[in-house]
């Protein structure tokens, strides 16, 4: 199964749970920003995560842009999965709702219920044990 997790990131933390889902996903998967990734290289069985950071109510644009530029049926046989990276709140919006939409309108099937990690104000860093938390997920995506 090949496995890559797509995300964008503003102050870096995103990325770093992005590389800790890579890891927990197996051997051969890998992170990549989105302005890096074509779902092209996907084939019918492949794993996709993707993630951003709530910026806004919404993903990063970057990643916004991407998601949109996604064509009705280009994640046809894909299983995916989101996330995004948030400030523990009360109210904070949901990047990874957003995103787990758009994929399945491109035609992917869910493979796990959207996750989100933590970080300690605006710019970071990630609360203790998040990187542990999303290499786990990743562990768990790879064996379902």
């Amino acid at each position: 199964m090949e496995a890559v997790v797509v995300y964008a990131s503003q102050f870096g933390n995103t990325r770093h749970i992005a590389e800790a889902i890579a890891r927990g996903l197996g051997q051969g998967a890998r992170a990549v920003e989105a302005g890096s990734f074509s779902t092209a290289e996907l084939g019918p069985g492949s794993l996709l995560v993707v993630g951003s950071p709530i910026v806004g109510w919404k993903p990063l644009e970057g990643l916004g842009a991407w998601l949109d530029g996604l064509a009705p049926g280009a994640l046809d046989g894909v299983r995916a999965a989101a996330f995004d990276t948030r400030v523990k709140l009360f109210i904070h919006g949901d990047a990874a709702k957003k995103i787990e939409h758009a994929l399945e309108k491109a035609g992917a099937t869910r493979a796990a219920e959207p996750s989100w990690y933590y970080v300690k104000g605006q710019e970071g860093p990630l609360l203790d044990g998040e990187l542990d938390r999303a290499e786990a997920w990743g562990r768990e995506l790879a064996a379902a």
